[in-house]
């Protein structure tokens, strides 16, 4: 599974041809040589949605499980407790 730090790295790669892209321009640069700066830095933003997708999805399913366990382990406790206060 992806992590956090693997969003690091693809943060620090579009960072680097963001940087490549402005000194690109500056230098007057191909329109070439711009449109393939300008296909890295989206296809390293995909990837780093997939990987914001697969991380949330990672957690939103651990919290679902958290949810459905504490729920039935709040309903057996809270059943103990009302068979205690009848003793």
């Amino acid at each position: 599974m992806a992590s956090l730090k693997d969003v690091e790295q693809v943060a620090d790669d579009l960072s680097s041809l963001v940087d490549q892209l402005r000194k690109e321009i500056q230098n007057d640069a191909s329109f070439d040589k711009l449109t393939q700066l300008a296909d890295q830095i989206s296809e390293h933003a995909d990837g780093a949605a997939g990987t914001f997708s697969t991380v949330n999805e990672a957690l939103m399913g651990r919290l679902s499980e958290l949810k459905s366990g504490g729920q039935s382990r709040s309903g057996s406790s809270g059943s103990s407790s009302r068979a205690k206060a009848r003793s």
